[in-house]
């Protein structure tokens, strides 16, 4: 008899709940728990979701734990889990990316050299460990130019580079003397004017038993500085040229990557010159499942279950509805401060539009100094068409407020002036 769907699980695309309600119809759920401060958080509710069992980081007795349950399956949701997963899989002979394409998925030099060689991204980069080699690099690059870590998500310590006294700022406590560590210069792509929209997309994709298949194309809200995400929505505002060019891309470079069953979320830059590779990551994109199952009552967690099993999956059209679906968030600020209050939140669920809003940070959470992007909260809804997005998100935005306590004194800041980066 066939065991549990395993997840590896720690802080990720899709949240314990999520998982649970989208995986519980395929069978029984182990979380294989990473510890972390996220999982130590929320050890309870992984209690009563499914079976708990520890990754202690003894890869045998993790290997062996594991062969004790007879996965079905074995997948994660958590972009630092997937290079565990990925040899997990391997060692019980389980579908799921090969170590190889995973190490192309969460390594982004290595994956900038796979796609370039296979002539589909052409885009200057190179990585560096040492203050030492930034010449080099930026003579090679150019500038402007962006430094990010090789390994990351949510844009933590990315930063635009405009000459060598910014590089010397951001790279030397990055590439601390002594301590092996890797960042990656790249050009900085420069996209087309999108209006009230971000000037990037990202492709949400499955490969499975049905070989590489897109779910969406997902347009995105403008960028807070410097690479902070704001929010997403459905259907993209782009052409149909300009989509099929973007799918065209992203088969392109997934087919350079040799994808072993699962989900991707590929980032596409909006240039002049048409769509340029952001990264491809190995994994379920962040808020994508709520915005599909909003959408059109489809869960992804599920097919990913699905792809873990190696079973047919049957996928409607996600991202193409009649009305426009969006989700958007409010960011942490980038100082350190302590969150004091939140106003605003029951006039908001009561706007016309408004499908839902979920506070995530707490009265009394302390923000360090921090670039990386840190949600608040969460605000979704719907409306006929792009044309009101715009205004209906800056209307719900400024009636949310949250007040801070910064090293020069209190400050009150609406959703609306934080998610300008204010």
């Amino acid at each position: 008899m066939a065991g549990p769907l395993v997840v590896v699980f720690d802080r990720g695309a899709a949240s314990a709940a999520e998982i649970a309600v989208g995986l519980g119809a395929l069978g029984p759920v182990t979380f294989l728990v990473n510890p972390s401060e996220h999982t130590r958080r929320t050890g309870d509710v992984l209690r009563r979701l499914g079976d708990v069992v520890p990754l202690t980081g003894d890869r045998a007795a993790d290997l062996a734990a594991l062969r004790r349950l007879t996965p079905a399956g074995v997948l994660t949701f958590s972009e630092p889990m997937l290079p565990a997963t990925a040899w997990l899989a391997d060692a019980l002979g389980l579908p799921f990316h090969s170590i190889a394409t995973t190490e192309l998925l969460t390594n982004k030099a290595r994956q900038r050299e796979r796609l370039r060689r296979h002539g589909v991204d052409d885009v200057r980069s190179r990585p560096i460990s040492s203050i030492d080699e930034w010449a080099a690099a930026r003579e090679h690059v150019g500038l402007p130019a962006v430094v990010k870590p090789v390994h990351g998500q949510g844009s933590r310590n990315t930063y635009v580079i405009t000459d060598d006294a910014a590089a010397h700022r951001v790279l030397v406590p990055l590439l601390p003397a002594g301590r092996a560590s890797t960042v990656i210069v790249e050009e900085l792509l420069v996209g087309r004017s999108g209006g009230p929209y971000g000037d990037y997309v990202s492709v949400e994709s499955y490969h499975g038993p049905q070989g590489l298949r897109h779910l969406a194309v997902t347009g995105k809200l403008p960028l807070a500085p410097p690479f902070r995400e704001t929010g997403q929505f459905w259907p993209a505002a782009v052409s149909d040229v300009e989509r099929q060019e973007i799918l065209d891309l992203a088969t392109r470079v997934l087919t350079a990557l040799d994808l072993g069953p699962g989900l991707t979320h590929t980032e596409i830059k909006l240039t002049d010159r048409g769509p340029r590779i952001i990264e491809v990551n190995g994994r379920l994109g962040g808020h994508i499942n709520a915005l599909a199952r909003h959408c059109a009552g489809f869960d992804t967690v599920q097919l990913a279950g699905r792809l873990a099993l190696g079973q047919p999956v049957t996928v409607p059209a996600l991202d193409q509805p009649s009305r426009v679906y969006f989700q958007c968030h409010t960011l942490a600020p980038v100082e350190p401060c302590e969150l004091l209050s939140v106003t605003g939140a029951a006039e908001v669920r009561r706007m016309d539009g408004i499908d839902g809003f979920r506070a995530y940070a707490r009265v009394g959470d302390g923000f360090e100094a921090d670039v990386m992007t840190r949600h608040l909260d969460l605000l979704w809804g719907h409306c006929d068409g792009h044309a009101d997005l715009a205004a209906l998100l800056d209307d719900a935005q400024r009636r949310i407020c949250y007040e801070f306590r910064f090293g020069d004194g209190k400050r009150r800041l609406s959703a609306a002036d934080l998610r300008r980066g204010c």
